[in-house]
């Protein structure tokens, strides 16, 4: 039999959604799942994007240009106008998802065997990116004690070699929540000018930011050669099966390369830049509600992870993510265990074991990556299901605790 390539041996699982078969087993056997697995949004995708693409009026679904329909890149002009960040609409080329920008970027920036730093944890799918551009990440430890905050330059040097081509970081953090200050970005932009590096600046969650402003990478003066912007609709107006993104840079030289990429996967998805161009339009306070909403969800979230015992969790400053530390030697055996042989009043809940979000190995072990994309009543319902089964985990110290107090 033929054998698969090494690259798809390479590939990694994604910890976000390996344990969906548990998910659905649960499920047959008639438990509700609290799903704090993954940042699917429940809040509603804006009416008005919808009917825009219900109504559009076309004879043939044609190709659209492969850097996305002008219309939209210059509607978007607008958009980033609004957030300082000062674009044409040449320097912006639409991708399939956020994610086809983060491969497009390591593949027309970086060569194989090249390294890219990035902050860890980090979004899971990086290693996925990279293992298919052939790109090796290189992590620096950023720190629950903290908060997770943008590790020292001296880390950043330590990891430094003649490989290393770029510095990958997302601002609001995913799977932190942690947002990145003016100031440590300015850090950033000292490193990356000093060394001749790429800066890629995922910025998916730009919109909900709880403590302070949203300071983009495409701010920073004097990177108009380093900096690539990687951005996406999925989380923004909840429309994560638009897979619409883009690519954003000042530098020409990446934009032609990046080019050529995108005409070889021919044009980006039509239906959904209709959505997206629609979108541009929403009203300047759409996101206040939303944002409001999120923010209630952190509060409760976070509030009632740090009253379990044993638990930790510093509190995001944006995006709809925290990690927490559980009292626990193996978080993944701890989620599968949830929804294998846990209930609460029928009820058990998935969590994201955050080891996934590590590149170091044995880091994240007892941690767990949760998104509060649920409303505040199903956060508490959840909560409360943790808090049952780490008294009931067998090998949670909480479990330990309470096993002496009843012997005695």
């Amino acid at each position: 039999m033929p054998s698969i390539s090494q690259r798809g041996q390479d590939m990694p699982a994604s910890p976000i959604r390996k344990l969906v078969p548990y998910a659905e087993a649960a499920k047959k056997r008639g438990v509700r799942v609290f799903h704090l697995n993954i940042g699917q949004p429940d809040i509603e995708t804006p009416p008005s994007t919808l009917e825009a693409v219900r109504h559009f009026d076309f004879k043939v679904l044609e190709y659209s240009h492969s850097a996305g329909n002008e219309s939209y890149r210059r509607k978007l002009v607008s958009y980033y106008a609004k957030k300082k960040i000062d674009i044409s609409y040449e320097q912006i080329i639409i991708t399939t998802g956020g994610s086809e920008a983060i491969l497009f970027a390591m593949l027309s920036c970086m060569d194989s065997g090249d390294e890219v730093i990035v902050p860890e944890p980090f979004y899971a799918n990086y290693n996925g990116f990279a293992t298919e551009a052939g790109v090796q990440v290189v992590p620096v430890t950023s720190f629950i004690e903290n908060g997770f905050a943008l590790p020292s330059t001296e880390a950043f040097e330590k990891a430094i070699t003649a490989k290393t081509k770029a510095v990958l970081i997302c601002n609001p953090n995913n799977p932190t929540g942690y947002l990145y200050s003016h100031q440590e970005l300015n850090t950033l932009r000292q490193l990356v000018k000093k060394r001749g590096l790429y800066l890629f600046s995922d910025e998916a969650y730009r919109e909900f930011c709880y403590e302070g402003e949203h300071f983009s990478a495409m701010q920073l003066e004097g990177l108009g050669e380093n900096v690539v912007l990687l951005d996406t609709i999925s989380k923004r107006y909840s429309a994560c099966g638009g897979r619409i993104g883009a690519l954003i840079t000042r530098n020409q030289q990446v934009l032609d390369a990046v080019m050529k990429f995108a005409q070889a996967r021919l044009s980006p998805p039509s239906f959904s830049q209709i959505l997206g161009e629609a979108a541009v339009d929403l009203p300047d306070d759409y996101f206040d509600t939303t944002k409001e909403e999120y923010r209630k969800r952190r509060n409760a979230l976070v509030e009632r992870l740090n009253r379990i015992e044993g638990v930790f969790c510093p509190t995001p400053g944006g995006a709809f993510y925290a990690i927490a530390r559980l009292p626990v030697p193996n978080a993944e055996h701890f989620c599968q265990w949830l929804l294998e042989s846990f209930t609460y009043q029928g009820q058990t809940l998935m969590l994201a074991p955050a080891a996934g979000f590590y590149g170091t190995k044995g880091l994240g072990k007892s941690e767990v990556r949760l998104a509060y994309v649920l409303n505040v009543d199903s956060i508490h319902r959840a909560m409360d299901c943790l808090k049952a089964a780490l008294d009931e985990y067998p090998h949670s110290l909480n479990y330990k605790k309470v096993q002496t107090i009843t012997y005695k």
